[in-house]
């Protein structure tokens, strides 16, 4: 399945980045990329992907980048933006606009003893660790339409006001108790989304003396209305997410960890991309088989 993913990125890469070196750089920015997501599929570095021993006949003809030039090449600009182009392309391009969407967040835990300065200590499952976090907007597909990496002590409040500029369309964005605040609930509504969300404090607590927007307001009464399931069983479309990261994980050459060689924020952003870019590959070529049967 990785040589299948890695096939069909490979394309892709090949249609994106038809651009020619300049004279002073020896591959182009779609050799490098292809370099460093052949790496991440085996979840090994990119040390291990510039020996060509290392390819599966014929995914690779001619020579291959060292270390050090992959080093100093995915840190350039034009890499980057070819990555921003693949993830574009793999993940939204051609999906059909959610009416709802889910937003949640997945620790990406470090050793403590990590030097990496970056990396923040918080809240994780179970406790509390150092790393970073993946905080993610994604429909009930499965479809990722923004996503952000932020140490680990980030509020997922903050975070989660600037996935929301990435909105693809009106309707509903489902999360837990721990986005509950006046500022993400008028943030959805001027994108016209209905932010659904249960109170931080439950349901038994009163609303005190703080001035409520109207948008949260409408969600305590789609949810503790009492009268009509519509809000509680709409809810319920959030466990979709949790299936996600679930996937996520557990799949060969998923998200698992981060490895050691996976250190400072831009390179576990690229490493995340990079995951849910084969992630997304894998969904749709499932599906594909799916509809062949």
């Amino acid at each position: 399945m990785e040589r299948e993913r890695f096939r069909v990125m490979k394309g892709l890469l090949r249609r994106l980045g038809r651009r020619r070196r300049s004279r002073k750089q020896q591959y182009t920015d779609g050799t490098i990329l292809e370099v460093y997501l052949w790496a991440v599929v085996n979840d090994r570095p990119t040390v291990w992907a510039c020996s060509l021993r290392n390819w599966a006949p014929g995914l690779r003809r001619g020579p291959l980048p060292s270390q050090s030039v992959m080093s100093r090449r995915l840190r350039t600009p034009g890499v980057e933006r070819l990555l921003r182009r693949l993830e574009d392309a793999v993940l939204r391009r051609g999906r059909a606009t959610p009416l709802v969407c889910m937003v949640d967040g997945k620790p990406l835990p470090i050793a403590n003893h990590s030097h990496d300065r970056q990396a923040g200590y918080g809240r994780a499952a179970g406790g509390k660790a150092k790393g970073y976090k993946l905080n993610a907007l994604i429909d009930a597909a499965g479809t990722v339409w923004a996503w952000r990496v932020a140490p680990m002590n980030g509020d997922e409040r903050t975070i989660a006001r600037r996935l929301l500029r990435d909105l693809p369309g009106e309707g509903y964005l489902l999360a837990d108790a721990n986005y509950d605040s006046n500022q993400l609930f008028a943030l959805a509504a001027g994108h016209g989304v209905q932010a659904v969300v249960p109170r931080r404090y439950g349901p038994d607590k009163g609303l005190g003396h703080r001035v409520y927007h109207p948008a949260r307001l409408r969600s305590r009464d789609l949810l503790e209305n009492g009268v009509s399931s519509f809000g509680v069983e709409l809810h319920g479309l959030r466990r979709a997410i949790e299936r996600f990261f679930g996937t996520l994980v557990c799949t060969g050459g998923g998200l698992s960890c981060l490895p050691a060689w996976v250190r400072t924020h831009r390179r576990v952003r690229q490493w995340v991309c990079a995951k849910l870019i084969y992630n997304q590959i894998r969904a749709d070529l499932r599906n594909r088989i799916r509809l062949a049967v």
